[in-house]
């Protein structure tokens, strides 16, 4: 894990929440910006407000390389504006240029979950095309396989099994409040 020298921020940093889907991005996210009393913004949402469309149906009509040209289009331009709690893709933290940006921009904070525990709460779900018409945990585990390397080059690394959110949410809000600048 990197980390920010000294420990300290000087000023208000976007906290980019990475990891795989299942890891629980959105809802400590969500939880994490309302301890801080931040704004909370879901990449995926906001792709789905620019592009006109659902994520689903970006990867159906226009497919994957489309998608990830609007996740990177999109996140640079919340990461100019105020900071805010980053909820971003499993696939986000996946290209070099996205993983610069974000670190340039913000504390990254991987959510780690298991394979078992990702696949469990993916599971039924329609919004993750990634997993659509597979086994979930063979795919999640391929995705982590090509992801995790990555993925470990974020700032810090929260562990998120056997947590309930509001715990992972602490430690965020902690992580955001000692390195962020919040």
């Amino acid at each position: 894990m990197r980390g920010a020298p000294g420990g300290a921020a000087v000023c208000r940093r976007h906290i980019l929440l990475v990891g795989l889907s299942g890891a629980g991005k959105t809802t400590v996210g969500r939880l994490a910006a309302a301890a801080l009393g931040g704004p909370f913004i879901d990449l995926d949402a906001a792709i789905e407000q620019r592009a006109g469309k659902s994520v689903r149906r970006i990867f159906a009509e226009d497919g994957e390389p489309a998608f990830r040209a609007h996740e990177a289009a999109c996140a640079r331009h919340v990461l100019a504006g105020p900071a805010a709690v980053l909820a971003a893709g499993g696939g986000y933290f996946g290209r070099e240029a996205n993983r610069s940006l974000a670190h340039a921009a913000g504390l990254v904070v991987y959510l780690s979950v298991g394979i078992d525990a990702a696949a469990s709460r993916v599971a039924g779900g329609d919004d993750r095309p990634m997993v659509d018409g597979t086994d979930p945990a063979s795919r999640l585990r391929e995705l982590l396989e090509r992801r995790e390397k990555g993925y470990l080059e974020a700032d810090h690394a929260v562990a998120t099994d056997g947590r309930t959110p509001e715990a992972v949410a602490d430690e965020v809000a902690s992580l955001a409040r000692r390195h962020g600048g919040w």
